[in-house]
C-alpha cells in the first residue's frame, strides 16, 4: 500500500519541525531534569493546533487525520530525545479521537476548548496495580446514581496524572458497570482528576520525565451521565479504537526516535578514528548501520500504513478487525527495533554514550517504555495470532 502526503501534511510538517527543532530541542534533556514540560512549549503546541487534533472543527479542533496526526508524532520525536512531549501530544491526540467519535456532544463542547488550548490535559487511565494490558481484569466500578454515576477503584501508572491535577483535565478510563457480564458488562467515561474523591500519587519512571507518571485512588466520585463514553456496557470494544490509533502513533514515533540517533551515530563515526581510520570504515559497524536504517524505515511505512488504514476504517473501506491486525503488527517491533539501533549508536560512542551528555541514552529510556505502553508487545503477538487463526484455533 503506498501513498504520497498531501501538500497539507506536508506544510504541516514543514512548521512543527520549525516549532520541534528550536523550542523543544535545545531543551530537552533540560525537560527531563526539571521533570516538566515548560508551560510556553505546551502554548506553542497549542497554539500549533497540536493539543487533541483529533477534536472536529465545530468544538475548535483542526479535525485532523490519523496519518496527519502522525506527521506530528514523528516530527516531536525527532526533536525531543526525551519523549515527554510525544507522549504529551499522543496521550490526547488518540483519546481525543475516541472521546470525538463517541463522547456526547455536552461533554465534548466542555472539554475540548480548555485541552485544545493546552490548559486541560486528556489522559488515558486504564492500568489497575492488577490489571495492565489485561483490560478486562480491572476491578473499579462505575454505579447509576440518581441522575450520574459514582466510580470507585484506583488506576496506576498513568500518564498526565500531575497535569491533569494541577492544571485541570481528566482522563478517559473504564470500569465494571455490570460485574457478573465481565468484559460486555464494561463502561467507557471521562473521569475530571480535579473532582472530589480523587487522590494522587506519583511514580519515578526510568524515562520519558519531563511528563509525569503516577496513579489515583477513586472515592465515591460522582460524574455527570454526559460524561459517559459511547454505549453503557459496550466501553471494552470502542476503547480499543484509542489504543490502535495510539499504538499506530508509538509505532511512527519509535522508528523516527531511531532514525534520529543513527543520525547522531553516523556522524559521530565518521569523524571518531581508531586505529588509524574512521569508525565508519569498519564493516562491523557500517553492516549494523544498513540493518539498523533498513528495518526502521521499514517500520515508519508500516506505522503510516497502520494510520492510513484507522483512516479508512472510518470511511467504512477497512474493518475493524482488520485495523487492530495491522496496527498490531507495526507495535509488535517498534520498541524491540528502535531500542537495538539506539543501543548500537551508544556503543559506537564509547563512555560518551553511556553519560547522561548523550542524548541517545535518553531516547533508549524513552523508548524502552512503548513495549509495555498502550499494550505490551505479547499482546500484540496475540492479536495478530487471533486474526491469522481465527477466535475458534487460537
Amino acid at each position: 500500500m503506498s501513498f504520497k502526503f498531501t501538500e497539507e501534511q506536508d506544510m504541516i510538517r514543514e512548521s512543527v519541525r520549525e516549532f520541534a527543532q528550536s523550542k523543544i530541542a535545545p531543551i530537552a534533556l533540560q525537560m527531563e531534569e526539571a521533570k516538566e514540560i515548560p508551560r510556553d512549549v505546551i502554548k506553542g503546541m497549542a497554539e500549533l493546533g497540536l493539543m487533541t487534533c483529533t477534536a472536529d472543527e465545530k468544538f475548535g479542533g483542526p479535525g485532523l487525520s490519523a496519518v496527519s496526526a502522525g506527521v506530528i508524532a514523528e516530527e516531536l520525536a525527532r526533536a525531543d530525545c526525551t519523549g515527554s512531549t510525544c507522549v504529551y501530544y499522543l496521550v490526547p491526540a488518540s483519546w481525543g479521537f475516541l472521546l470525538n467519535k463517541y463522547g456526547t456532544e455536552q461533554a465534548k463542547h466542555e472539554i475540548f476548548p480548555k485541552t485544545l488550548s493546552g490548559e486541560w490535559f486528556l489522559g488515558i487511565a486504564t492500568t489497575e496495580s492488577d490489571a495492565g494490558s489485561d483490560v478486562g481484569g480491572t476491578k473499579t466500578t462505575i454505579k447509576p446514581d440518581g441522575d450520574g454515576f459514582v466510580v470507585n477503584g484506583e488506576k496506576m501508572y498513568i500518564s498526565g496524572v500531575r497535569e491533569a491535577v494541577t492544571h485541570g483535565g481528566g482522563h478517559v478510563t473504564i470500569a465494571h458497570q455490570t460485574p457478573e457480564r465481565g468484559t460486555r458488562g464494561m463502561t467507557c467515561f471521562y473521569l475530571p482528576l480535579t473532582a472530589e474523591g480523587i487522590t494522587p500519587t506519583y511514580v519515578d519512571d526510568l524515562g520519558r520525565e519531563g511528563i509525569s507518571c503516577g496513579g489515583f485512588s477513586i472515592d465515591n466520585v460522582k460524574i455527570p451521565k454526559h460524561y459517559i463514553i459511547g454505549e453503557e456496557n459496550r466501553g471494552f470494544y470502542i476503547l480499543h479504537e484509542g489504543y490502535e490509533y495510539a499504538r499506530a502513533l508509538i509505532t511512527v514515533i519509535c522508528a523516527s526516535a531511531g532514525l534520529k540517533s543513527l543520525e547522531n551515530g553516523m556522524n559521530y563515526i565518521k569523524e571518531r578514528k581508531s586505529f588509524g581510520k574512521s569508525l565508519s570504515q569498519y564493516q562491523g559497524i557500517n553492516f549494523k548501520l544498513s540493518e539498523h536504517y533498513t528495518k526502521l524505515n521499514m517500520l515508519r511505512d508500516w506505522g503510516y500504513r497502520a494510520l492510513k488504514t484507522i483512516d479508512l476504517e472510518q470511511e467504512g473501506k477497512a474493518t475493524r478487525f482488520e485495523t487492530s491486525k495491522i496496527v498490531a503488527m507495526g507495535k509488535m517491533f517498534c520498541s524491540e527495533w528502535a531500542c537495538d539501533a539506539i543501543n548500537t549508536v551508544m556503543q559506537w560512542q564509547g563512555a560518551f554514550g553511556y553519560s547522561r551528555e548523550c542524548p541517545d541514552q535518553a531516547a533508549w529510556r524513552a523508548v524502552r517504555s512503548f513495549s509495555l505502553a498502550e499494550g505490551s508487545s505479547e499482546v500484540m503477538k496475540m492479536i495478530v495470532a487471533r486474526e491469522l487463526l481465527g477466535k475458534k484455533q487460537y
